[in-house]
């Protein structure tokens, strides 16, 4: 049995104490209540959930689209950020180069490996998305049907699905995806409200990278944007501030209860500026983001531990960023067992210090030193 001391975040709020875990699990929190006002007056450490990432593209110089052990080595890196559980995030590509990748991927999600994030399995950014709001996704978009997802959720669990609910057949096909335990996010999307609502009645549960890749909020045109401020419980956000103003996550925390951060990270993240590859696109990193040639924002270098920072420096409690960083990702999966510090659930840690610098990082009762 092994023991964290410090201001513990638990579901009740932070209490001065220990945790203490064993076999992966935790055994127990016990302290005294203390409020937050005086955690951070005294300085920390301050145990959190471990950060879960619902949109991982690739880290490290590794894409999840490349095969062999690139998810290896992309969990590995986002583990030293504070990243404890994960989706591997594919791209729209042909079928053959997604079933390639998918069937690289099972591996890591299968099992977790050493100084890695747990792959909770995959979330599936296209091919089923609009041609006209590709974003920087690759011009291979698509119609679905459930047979297709089915095989291939066979090849590695898909446990998100990104969905432009106007393509012919896509609403009908959100009630199928439902049906059948699938979790449906709306993105890279050109409908209308109308479009918006419908799908959110049709079962989908939340929005890819709000405000990115679809259609935006007009007063006499609300768009797919205004759909999910009016009516959406979940959503994705990248917090970089550089992918949406500062002002623009301050409206969606006001409207969307169910707000969670995602990084949709690339290979450039952890790493230098340059050229790197993101699916069949090369993207340049370089003054703090990642860009196709035309200067299209193409995912991002952010970490989970930068978005705990970003939120808190906006103006966010310590444990409300902590809640959109861990959390409500796991409640949007339906995992009990996640992103919250209580006896039972999986030993998934970090412990920062004052300036909410990373110092340690514990993944299923593993200690994993971080970046």
């Amino acid at each position: 049995m092994t023991t964290i001391e410090g201001f513990i975040l638990a579901p009740q709020g932070f209490v001065r104490g220990r945790l203490t875990h064993a076999d992966g699990r935790i055994t127990a929190v016990e302290g005294a209540p203390v409020d937050e006002a005086t955690a951070r007056r005294e300085g920390g450490p301050y145990v959190l959930p471990g950060f879960i990432d619902l949109h991982v593209h690739g880290g490290g110089g590794h894409d999840t689209m490349a095969g062999g052990d690139a998810a290896l080595h992309i969990a590995r890196v986002h583990a030293q950020h504070g990243t404890t559980a994960m989706l591997a995030t594919t791209m729209t590509a042909p079928r053959g180069e997604i079933e390639a990748a998918l069937r690289a991927l099972a591996p890591a999600c299968a099992e977790r490996a050493q100084g890695a994030a747990r792959v909770l399995g995959v979330h599936l950014e296209g091919p089923y998305i609009n041609p006209g709001r590709l974003g920087a996704q690759p011009d291979f978009a698509s119609t679905a049907t459930l047979a297709e997802v089915l095989a291939l959720d066979a090849l590695a669990p898909l446990k998100l699905i990104t969905i432009a609910p106007e393509m012919p057949g896509h609403l009908e096909l959100i009630v199928a995806l439902r049906g059948a335990g699938f979790v449906v996010q709306i993105g890279h999307s050109a409908g209308r409200y109308e479009d918006g609502v419908a799908a959110l009645r049709a079962g989908a549960s939340g929005f890819t990278h709000l405000f990115n890749a679809m259609t935006g909020l007009h007063h006499r045109e609300p768009g797919m944007a205004g759909a999910a401020l009016a009516h959406a419980e979940r959503a994705e956000i990248i917090p970089d501030l550089l992918h949406v103003h500062e002002g623009a996550i301050r409206v969606a925390l006001r409207a969307i209860p169910g707000l969670y951060c995602v990084t949709d990270s690339t290979a450039a993240a952890g790493m230098p500026d340059g050229d790197y590859r993101l699916g069949r696109h090369t993207v340049t990193k370089c003054l703090g983001g990642v860009r196709l040639a035309d200067g299209t924002l193409a995912g991002s270098t952010l970490t989970m531990d930068q978005a705990l920072r970003n939120l808190v420096q906006i103006g966010l409690s310590l444990a409300e960023a902590s809640r959109r960083t861990a959390t409500l990702a796991a409640e949007h999966l339906g995992l009990a067992d996640r992103g919250r510090l209580t006896a039972g659930a999986w030993a998934d840690a970090v412990v920062l210090d004052d300036m909410l610098r990373l110092k340690q990082v514990l993944i299923e009762g593993e200690t994993i030193e971080p970046a």
